[in-house]
C-alpha cells in the first residue's frame, strides 16, 4: 500500500486520533502530516527554457540542454537537467541501440504506417502526451489526432503521467466518432498498460506503436504540439489549470476549424475531416501480439 493510499485510510477514519489511526494502517506521522512541496520559480524557469528548446531541436540530450542554460546565464549541472527532462518526459530524438526493445511486461506490437498512404478520415489515428508549462507549474496534456485531415478529436490535461487521462481522451473519441481501422502511439507506459490495449482491441482497432525513439514514427503529433506551444502556450502563459483549459478549449476549436493547413491545401482539418468519405476497410482484423 502507498503512502497516499495509507493518508487516505487515516483521512477517512471517523473514530480514534491521528497518532492511533497512523498506527492502525502502519504509517509514521510525519508522513501524515507531510506536503509535497512543487517546483521551485528558479526550476519552473528552467523547464520552460527546456520546453521551448527542445521544440526546437528534439535531438539535444541532458548536456546539450546544460550547455544551452549555461549560456543563457543559469549556472546548472547535468544533474538538475537530467531530473527536469525526466519530470517533464522529454527524451532526446536519434537513433538508438535496441530500437524494438519492448516495455517490461508489454505486448509488441509492429509499426504499421511506415510507406503507407493515408486515403481517408478514421483510417489512421494517433495520440501522444506533452508537457504544458503555465506561469506557475506544469500540466499534462494528450491529443487523439486523426492522421488524413489533422483533426483533433479529443484532449485531455493531467497533473500527473498515469494512464487514466489518455484513457478519458481515448473513450471521448471513441463515443463521438468511428472508430479508426489503425491506432498509433509511442510505447509509452500509458499506452501499453492493459486498460489502454484491451481499450483499442475493444473497438475493433489494429494497434501499431512507434520504434524506440523515434519520434518522426508520429511526426503529426509532434508537428501539432509545436503549432499548440508556439501558437498558444508561449504567448500567453496561462496563471492556473483553469485558465490553460479554457485556452486549449479556444485553440482547438480555432485549430480545427478556422486554420487553414498548408498539408490540407489551405483547407480547415474540420472541414477535410466532416466532407471526406470515412475509411471502411473490407476486412478489419484485430492485431495480434508479435
Amino acid at each position: 500500500m502507498s503512502v497516499a493510499q495509507q493518508r487516505a485510510l487515516v483521512q477517512a477514519g471517523a473514530e480514534g486520533s491521528v497518532v492511533a489511526r497512523c498506527q492502525a494502517v502502519g504509517l509514521a506521522r510525519s508522513s501524515y502530516y507531510y506536503r509535497p512541496q512543487g517546483e521551485t520559480a528558479l526550476n519552473l524557469q528552467l523547464m520552460r527554457l527546456l520546453d521551448e528548446e527542445y521544440t526546437r531541436h528534439c535531438f539535444k540530450g541532458v548536456l546539450g540542454m546544460r550547455d544551452y542554460l549555461r549560456l543563457q546565464g543559469y549556472a546548472v549541472n547535468e544533474k538538475r537537467v537530467r531530473r527536469l527532462l525526466r519530470l517533464m518526459g522529454l527524451e532526446a530524438v536519434y537513433p538508438k541501440p535496441r530500437l524494438s526493445a519492448p516495455g517490461e511486461g508489454a505486448a509488441r506490437y509492429p509499426y504499421l504506417l511506415r510507406e503507407r498512404v493515408i486515403t481517408a478520415p478514421n483510417e489512421v489515428w494517433s495520440t501522444d502526451i506533452t508537457y504544458v508549462p503555465m506561469a506557475r507549474g506544469f500540466l499534462y496534456l494528450v491529443a487523439v489526432l486523426d492522421w488524413h485531415s489533422r483533426c483533433v478529436l479529443s484532449w485531455e490535461l493531467s497533473n500527473t503521467l498515469d494512464a487514466s487521462f489518455c484513457l478519458a481522451a481515448l473513450a471521448t473519441a471513441l463515443r463521438q466518432q468511428p472508430a479508426p481501422h489503425i491506432f498509433n502511439s509511442d510505447q509509452g507506459s500509458q499506452f501499453t498498460s492493459t486498460a489502454f490495449e484491451q481499450a483499442l482491441l475493444r473497438a475493433g482497432c489494429r494497434i501499431s506503436r512507434d520504434g524506440r525513439g523515434r519520434a518522426t514514427d508520429n511526426a503529426f503529433v509532434e508537428r501539432l504540439w509545436r503549432s499548440v506551444k508556439w501558437e498558444c502556450v508561449y504567448l500567453n502563459p496561462a496563471e492556473d489549470g483553469q485558465h490553460l483549459y479554457q485556452q486549449l478549449q479556444a485553440y482547438f476549436n480555432y485549430y480545427n476549424h478556422h486554420r487553414p493547413h498548408q498539408a490540407l491545401k489551405g483547407q480547415t482539418p474540420a472541414a477535410i475531416y466532416t466532407q471526406t468519405p470515412t475509411f471502411k476497410p473490407e476486412i478489419i482484423c484485430l492485431t495480434t501480439p508479435i
